[in-house]
């Protein structure tokens, strides 16, 4: 067993599941601890390699007083965000890299998603969903067009063709590609036409923000089995878009034939008959599986400042 091996029974249950269960402790053997590591590994978000490896005694050792920090700031956030709840709402769980559809009947839909870079953060916050755009056309945001697109546009033009890249000027008027100085490029855009290749995938949610973020599909599919999925530039990509936007569309004309709309593959928006509400929030703690308190990997690194924030001693005003 090496090193792993000489970590007490009690350390293996207590530590990664952070709940502290008595009959978890008393019902452990050895034995059974690679089936049950993978279990609790996919819960916390750690790599199922079935070993307990450095990020696994890593996560097995935090102090108690650490996760009652980590546990008194998720409880802030809460207060921020969980107030005057509808009945009907859908609830991005960013640091779980999930997504689930609530009626008043409880969760009706959840599915996996992949959220914004640690340096590209998908924000916090709440709105309406309002309405769906199917077979959407793309415009490449300033960021990603002068970190990521520019360098491979001056290494080789034919990467806009590649990627179904228009060249716009700021009235819309498409632009011949050779015309303009890539080297100092000014009063441009890029837009990429629907297609199968299109960044946006075929179906996008909208709802009003300052961020401008959105829920939508992507043709990069693969993303959905990583464990950790931070990898967007701040919007959501979400698995199974297409049944929450049918989900949403239930009460509405187009909800039977949302295919054969996207089979036409013209750009359209389409309404909702009532506007749903979104909640995109951030929660390094959460209740799992038998009401156990999960705990995540604090990929934004925002739970130290709102921890000094809670601790700072309180003004007196006189």
């Amino acid at each position: 067993m090496g090193k792993s091996g000489s970590l007490p029974r009690w350390q293996l249950c207590r530590g990664i599941s952070g709940s502290f269960r008595v009959e978890w402790v008393a019902g452990f053997v050895w034995n059974q601890w690679q089936p049950w590591s993978g279990i609790r590994k996919q819960h916390h978000l750690l790599e199922e390699d079935g070993i307990v490896g450095r990020q696994t005694r890593a996560a097995m050792n935090v102090p108690v007083s650490v996760r009652i920090d980590q546990i008194r700031v998720n409880l802030e956030r809460a207060r921020w965000m969980l107030h005057g709840e509808a009945e009907e709402f859908v609830l991005v769980d960013i640091a779980g890299y999930r997504i689930s559809y609530f009626r008043p009947n409880g969760e009706i839909w959840r599915s996996r998603i992949v959220v914004g870079q640690p340096y590209r953060r998908t924000p916090s916050l709440r709105s309406m969903i309002t309405h769906l755009t199917v077979n959407p056309t793309w415009t490449v945001p300033p960021t990603i067009f002068s970190e990521d697109m520019l360098p491979r546009i001056r290494r080789d033009i034919t990467y806009l063709d590649r990627q179904n890249l228009s060249v716009l000027n700021f009235y819309g008027q498409w632009l011949d590609p050779n015309s303009i100085d890539w080297w100092n490029p000014g009063g441009i855009m890029l837009r990429q036409d629907p297609g199968p290749t299109n960044a946006l995938g075929q179906v996008v949610l909208r709802f009003p923000n300052n961020h401008l973020v959105y829920l939508h599909d992507t043709p990069s599919q693969g993303l959905f089995s990583r464990q950790l999925r931070a990898f967007s530039s701040g919007c959501i990509r979400v698995q199974g878009v297409l049944e929450l936007a049918q989900l949403l569309l239930e009460d509405t004309d187009t909800a039977a034939d949302i295919n054969s709309v996207i089979a036409e593959g013209e750009t359209r928006n389409i309404h909702l008959k009532r506007s749903v509400p979104v909640i995109l929030h951030y929660w390094t703690v959460h209740p799992g599986m038998d009401r156990e308190l999960v705990f995540r990997p604090d990929v934004y690194q925002h739970d130290a400042s709102l921890l000094r924030a809670l601790d700072r001693p309180l003004a007196l005003s006189k």
